[in-house]
């Protein structure tokens, strides 16, 4: 068993599409779930194989980016005969996940009340937009939505600016890691209990649940955030990004200690012994006057000089890359975080790597296994269902007659 993936026992069959879902999935298989993923051949399976500028055909490196290491399955649910089918491999998966609008599992029968006699310890789980109760369960929802909803568009910009979304799609993300966590939990239970479940888990309230302190302080005591300049914490200073001699950085003195580390490496240890700013309390009060110091001291040097001087201090700090200098950071080479793989379509594709490490009995390290190229749409209809269902050629022709595989 050594060198085995840590869930390369776990099968799961999947009704996704897009973003969120596939991320979910996507951490699975890549610590060695099989991934079987359902694609509907009526709209041309995942709408993701058709996500511009790196497109070609039915595949795209959008597609690629969330769909390696998976199998692929051409079903169409809403057909009268496919519904066995489905059960077929449901009898033999631990879970079924899918990423649809919240009222849309119990139409296509994707719930434990509906599979549990097929598979009693199945696991049912569903990230949607809002979940599958509630006002807004058979609404969609996306990524900008819930940010939007949830706060943090009014978190996020300069003051005076407009809403403004993070650059990337966090929250479909982190539905994708909530809802991959629920997975296991129900996994493992079924495995201990033996009994499945449901899990019902929403973009909405992953984006709440990550307001984590401006939440309570919001709702305990009616705090209303300000934003504030160079994407600054509302509450520890000097904490945020500064502009140095040619470009920018960040600097996190979020302790004590590393305040007045700083005061020494910028050349003004005044600055502790005064008593504005000699707490962590009176650095927020008095910040608007710290502040504009402290431009002015670090807009005398570069970023480089900068960043040496308060790395070789111990004070937390980085340079503000673009993602094509992230890519080339010395810390993502030594770790071998770009991956590479070969696509008939695509041709060479790097792409980052899992950031899940494992170790192994002898400490030899155990990381996710290399990627594998997403599948075409379809790919593994045969496969799957002869080998895991049983299913004969003569059955699966049969099937592919009656339109169950488009």
């Amino acid at each position: 068993m050594a060198g085995l993936l840590p869930l390369a026992d776990v099968r799961i069959v999947s009704v996704e599409q897009f973003g969120a879902g596939p991320w979910a999935t996507l951490q699975l298989a890549d610590l060695g779930a099989e991934i079987i993923k359902i694609e509907d051949p009526g709209s041309g399976g995942d709408v993701s194989r058709y996500v511009p500028p790196f497109q070609e055909g039915e595949d795209s490196l959008f597609f690629e980016t969330f769909n390696r290491n998976k199998k692929s399955v051409s079903l169409d649910l809403k057909h009268p005969q496919a519904k066995e089918v489905f059960h077929d491999l449901v009898r033999n998966a631990d879970a079924v996940y899918s990423n649809l609008r919240g009222d849309q599992p119990l139409k296509l029968g994707l719930t434990y009340a509906q599979l549990k006699d097929v598979n009693p310890r199945i696991v049912c789980c569903s990230l949607s937009g809002f979940g599958m109760t509630g006002p807004r369960a058979n609404e969609g929802g996306y990524d900008y939505m819930m940010q939007g909803l949830a706060g943090w568009q009014s978190l996020t910009g300069e003051p005076g600016g407009p809403p403004t979304k993070s650059g990337l799609s966090l929250v479909d993300l982190s539905g994708g890691y909530a809802s991959a966590i629920a997975v296991l939990g129900g996994i493992w239970r079924a495995r201990r209990d033996g009994v499945g479940c449901d899990a019902d888990v929403s973009l909405f309230e992953t984006a709440l649940h990550e307001l984590v302190y401006i939440g309570p302080w919001a709702a305990t005591h009616g705090y209303v955030p300000e934003r504030m300049p160079n994407s600054a914490h509302p509450s520890i200073v000097p904490f945020q990004n500064f502009k140095a001699a040619d470009g920018w950085f960040v600097v996190a003195a979020a302790k004590q200690k590393f305040w007045e580390r700083l005061c020494d490496v910028v050349g003004r240890p005044e600055l502790n012994a005064d008593p504005r700013f000699a707490t962590t309390a009176g650095r927020h009060e008095h910040r608007t006057t710290l502040l504009p110091i402290l431009d002015e001291v670090f807009a005398a040097r570069t970023v480089d000089e900068w960043i040496k001087l308060l790395v070789d201090a111990g004070i937390p700090s980085a340079r503000i890359n673009t993602v094509l200098e992230a890519l080339e950071d010395p810390q993502t080479i030594a770790r071998e975080d770009v991956v590479e793989h070969d696509h008939p379509t695509l041709g060479r594709v790097r792409t980052i790597a899992s950031p899940l490490r494992l170790s192994g009995e002898d400490g030899q390290e155990l990381r996710a296994q290399p990627p594998v190229r997403g599948p075409f749409r379809g790919e593994h209809t045969d496969a799957v269902l002869s080998e895991y269902c049983g299913y004969s050629a003569e059955r699966l022709e049969a099937l592919r007659a009656a339109g169950v595989f488009g």
